[in-house]
């Protein structure tokens, strides 16, 4: 557990899951009771959390990960991807298997998953570290909900502002989206929370719960997001999708380090956009995340907004 001095050195700290990936690329994604044949399997670091901030590490953030790793051999594939993109690890080491996600890839790019928790439903809200003097808090749904409110609730008592991955899609209690300054979510997960309607008036229903902005990624659509009264769409950067996993992470990764150095929410959804599009050119999760170098020349290059 990171002491309170600890936590002056990082501007953002990303509090969720990590898991080893399993990936099989497959001609098309099984349907139910349907066995497809995949000619081999790779492993690559993982989980939404740890994604998340290896993306912003790598985007330049000044990052923290607390999560949850097993004492098993699947932890250190984990351990050295946060180290080798510069994370700060406060990872908790705990009698429990690492996590591990088990995910499909289709020719098209298309996946289906499959997590295991593992040691990630260890992390009980009493482990929350203080946040005291962290400018963003970042959570998503893999690690049990009772830990991530108690994390948004210590984060805004310091006055930090907390971005939520409300990923994987499930109902949410009003009293964590009162802690959300921002929310990214897909158009899936979106709907879960507002129901049916229109896509704008989804994300006026959802930002009336509590978040002042809401991010809603639409894929080859690219995204939309209202802030207060204001709104602002951006078409998708042009890609050749090779492998969807970990893009929705990228995406969330990228936008924070943008907003942790003082970018405009409209600047920082370019970042986004470009990096969760460089990821689908790509194999893997972590793997296939672009550094800022990589994100500032694409920038540089890309007219469509």
């Amino acid at each position: 557990m990171p002491s309170a001095s600890d936590l002056s050195r990082p501007r953002v700290v990303v509090v969720g899951s990590a898991n080893l990936d399993f990936v099989t690329r497959l001609p098309h994604l099984p349907a139910p009771g349907e066995t497809v044949l995949g000619e081999a399997y790779s492993t690559a670091p993982g989980g939404k959390g740890a994604n998340q901030a290896v993306a912003c590490a790598r985007a330049g953030g000044q990052v923290a990960f607390f999560g949850a790793l097993g004492t098993d051999p699947f932890a250190e594939p984990l351990l050295a991807s946060l180290r080798e993109s510069g994370v700060q690890d406060w990872t908790l080491r705990v009698p429990a298997p690492t996590g591990a996600a088990f995910i499909s890839v289709s020719e098209t790019g298309e996946n289906c998953i499959v997590v295991a928790s593992g040691a990630n439903a260890t992390l009980r809200p009493e482990r929350v570290p203080p946040l005291a003097g962290v400018g963003w808090l970042v959570l998503q749904l893999e690690i049990p909900l009772d830990t991530v409110l108690a994390a948004a609730q210590a984060a805004k008592s310091a006055g930090a502002r907390v971005v939520l991955n409300a990923a994987p899609a499930r109902p949410l209690p009003a009293e964590l989206l009162r802690q959300v300054d921002v929310l990214v979510v897909n158009e899936g997960e979106l709907r879960t929370l507002a129901g049916g309607g229109e896509l704008r008036g989804c994300l006026r229903h959802v930002q009336a719960l509590g978040p002042q902005t809401v991010v809603v990624t639409l894929g080859e659509r690219g995204c939309l997001a209202l802030s207060g009264e204001t709104w602002t769409e951006l078409p998708a950067h042009p890609v050749q999708v090779r492998d969807t996993t970990g893009a929705g992470d990228t995406f969330v990764g990228v936008l924070v380090a943008a907003l942790s150095r003082g970018e405009a929410l409209a600047s920082a959804l370019r970042w986004a956009v470009v990096g969760s599009a460089l990821a689908c050119g790509r194999e893997g999760a972590q793997p296939a995340m672009p550094w800022r170098a990589e994100l500032e020349e694409a920038l540089s290059r890309w007219t469509g907004a």
